[in-house]
């Protein structure tokens, strides 16, 4: 079993910033790629960032390329989102998940799953 916590939601205005953590404990060597995903109200989840555990490989949804940048501490077994340049369309909440590979992350069909966090960016 593997938990995943995040942290770091919050209220922002347009513009501004956030940086997203997500713990990971448990059987962490079961997966190789960690993910951030996003639902907004009356929208289905979507993904945003992943990156592989070994060697950093990322990847990212249109929607947010160049805004935000997903992140690793192997120490600490920590990914985090750092969003900037934050929109309205970018309220939601915020999934992390792990996973065997980014493209099976990226569709959707992560192992694991974390509670999420709420993020509201206000214009």
């Amino acid at each position: 079993q593997v938990q995943l916590v995040e942290s770091g939601g919050g209220l922002v205005q347009a513009g501004g910033s956030l940086r997203l953590s997500c713990a990971a404990s448990g059987r962490t060597f079961t997966w190789s790629t960690m993910g951030w995903f996003r639902q907004a109200p009356g929208k289905e989840r979507e993904f945003v960032a992943a990156i592989r555990w070994s060697g950093g490989t990322t990847s990212y949804a249109d929607s947010v390329q160049g805004r935000f940048t997903i992140s690793r501490d192997s120490a600490k077994i920590m990914v985090y989102l750092q969003m900037n340049n934050l929109k309205p369309e970018d309220t939601a909440v915020y999934y992390c998940a792990a996973g065997p590979t980014i493209s099976t992350v990226a569709a959707g069909k992560a192992a694991y799953w974390g509670q999420g966090t709420q993020v509201t960016v206000s214009s």
